[in-house]
């Protein structure tokens, strides 16, 4: 709240003094008018920069508890590099790339992550440029082509979910199948594809419509999994989401209960 606060000040102080300055060089009558127009353009660029750093320096933060999961343990191997961390399990046949959601801080999903290399999937939770998704649909690519698995699983939380998606329209001849948290595809999906669809039952920050509305992409297998009690933000560890609803059950409980869907689902 505290740096969306302060967003919302230095906004309101870039368009005051936007205001301003053309207000002035329009009152001098020796400006010429193509000149105002030019300057009132780039005082529009500058502006529209200003708001664009702004919108995207705000962003949910991964909260304390996941540096221990960015950590080796006796089973899991964690590496960095520039397109994402990497969760090296003793797993060596099946993989998952995993696209965070809009603006939450990537690292916020490595418990799941770290949880299910555990047991036997590797994962790969890509970094993506000013936290959107959006803007590197295509970072798979990367991935599919610098490691060798039998089975590629691509999936996301909210935002990342759906480019996720977008990214499986297109390459189903690369992958197994698709994991969404709390999101739909908007495309349509290959039935060759496996699918999973997993979210919260007190999720308000889904739009239910568009989920419902957009089942008609799913493969004819899909598979969906409702966790009693789940929320949106809980599928990572970076605090409450505005506009959602209070979970019934624990973080922890949503991530293990997430995790076993995942495995129910890849390792049957």
């Amino acid at each position: 709240m505290k740096n969306m606060i302060l967003s919302l000040v230095a906004l309101a102080i870039c368009i005051v003094v936007s205001i301003i300055a053309t207000r002035f060089l329009f009152r001098k009558k020796k400006v010429k008018i193509r000149y105002r127009i030019i300057i009132a353009i780039l005082y529009s660029l500058v502006l529209f920069m200003a708001t664009s750093i702004i919108y995207f320096m705000v962003y949910y933060h991964a909260d304390e508890s996941v540096k221990g999961y960015l950590q080796n343990s006796e089973s899991v191997k964690v590496s960095e590099n520039d397109t994402a961390w990497f969760f090296d399990g003793e797993g060596s046949d099946k993989a998952l790339i995993f696209y965070s959601g809009g603006k939450v801080e990537e690292s916020a999903y490595a418990p799941i992550l770290h949880k299910l290399a555990e047991k036997g999937v590797d994962c790969f939770l890509v970094k993506m440029p000013f936290r959107m998704a959006i803007f590197g649909v295509k970072k798979a690519d990367d991935i599919i082509t610098a490691y060798d698995y039998d089975e590629f699983y691509i999936g996301g939380h909210s935002l990342g979910g759906t480019m996720a998606a977008s990214y499986a329209a297109g390459h189903s001849h690369d992958l197994r199948g698709v994991i969404m948290f709390a999101a739909y595809s908007t495309d349509e999906l290959d039935d060759n594809l496996k699918y999973l669809s997993i979210y919260g039952s007190c999720d308000e920050v889904m739009a239910r419509n568009s989920y419902e509305k957009y089942k008609s992409n799913w493969p004819g297998d899909a598979v969906e999994v409702v966790i009693d009690g789940g929320n949106h933000s809980q599928f990572g560890n970076y605090g409450f989401q505005k506009g959602d609803g209070e979970a019934a059950i624990s973080r922890e409980e949503q991530e293990d209960r997430t995790v076993e869907a995942i495995l129910d689902f890849i390792l049957q």
